[in-house]
């Protein structure tokens, strides 16, 4: 099963590192990284740039409204998402608990929907629309 796990942390204590803590610390979340690759566990991942480059999108008054930014006003804002093959969610538990990630802020870990069926099921009414048009 697919565990999205969503990382975050606080950009201004980032800043504040030095630059061969980053380094370092980067070194170990790659190396742990490989260890879930070799594993069989890593499925996906990406690191996001800042907050500060974000757009948010709502559904307002009948149409999309944009705001620049993240929604949340906190001081720890989503760094990353890592997508994990476990077989439950304890096991994805176990394997993040280990990532050295966990140290710059939380984890947050959430079983990934299987929406093939509900895909399937969408193009065969899409399907039948189109033919009846």
């Amino acid at each position: 099963m697919k565990y999205v796990c969503l990382g975050y942390y606080d950009e201004k204590k980032w800043e504040t590192m030095s630059e061969g803590e980053r380094n370092a610390f980067i070194d170990q979340c790659f190396a742990y990284d490989d260890v879930l690759r070799k594993n069989g566990n890593f499925a996906g991942g990406e690191a996001l740039q800042s907050a500060r480059t974000a757009a948010t999108l709502r559904w307002v008054n009948g149409k999309v409204s944009v705001t620049d930014g993240p929604f949340a006003e906190a001081k720890e804002q989503l760094g990353g998402i890592l997508v994990l093959e476990a077989s439950d969610l304890n096991h994805a538990i176990e394997l993040m608990s280990k990532h050295p990630g966990v140290k710059a802020g939380p984890f947050e870990i959430r079983p990934a929907e299987d929406l093939s069926a509900m895909v399937a099921e969408s193009e065969r009414r899409r399907s039948g629309e189109r033919k009846a048009s």
